[in-house]
């Protein structure tokens, strides 16, 4: 099914970003999450991306759902991307293990299926 609003397609790029995390994070360990450099930053940038698309989405999308942590998302990118000092590995960690799974399962019910390349 093709996407047919803005928020589907910022859904899409929710889910997809988080999906990625959870990739990128499985079978890690917190000690070798810290001393891989490349996995840390781009667990932080999917997580600025997910932030972005839940910025993004419509007031009159996320009143009826109100059980995903739309302002928590929001903030924790606004951190990423405006006080990247601040930062703390195990609390992205936290992030990545723990909420973006959730953030997955709440996510999936909500996000039309992408694009096929014949579309």
């Amino acid at each position: 099914m093709p996407l047919e609003s803005a928020d589907d397609g910022f859904l899409w790029d929710m889910w997809d970003a988080a999906t990625a995390v959870a990739q990128m994070v499985a079978g890690m360990t917190l000690q070798e999450y810290r001393g891989d450099r490349r996995t840390w930053r781009a667990v932080e940038r999917e997580v600025e991306i997910i932030g972005e698309a839940a910025r993004s989405i419509s007031d009159q999308f996320k009143k009826p759902h109100p059980h995903i942590p739309w302002s928590k998302i929001i903030a924790q990118r606004h951190k990423l991307a405006h006080a990247y000092a601040e930062i703390q590995d195990d609390i992205i960690w936290t992030v990545a293990t723990v909420h973006i799974p959730e953030l997955i399962a709440q996510l999936e019910p909500l996000v039309a299926q992408p694009p096929t390349d014949d579309q």
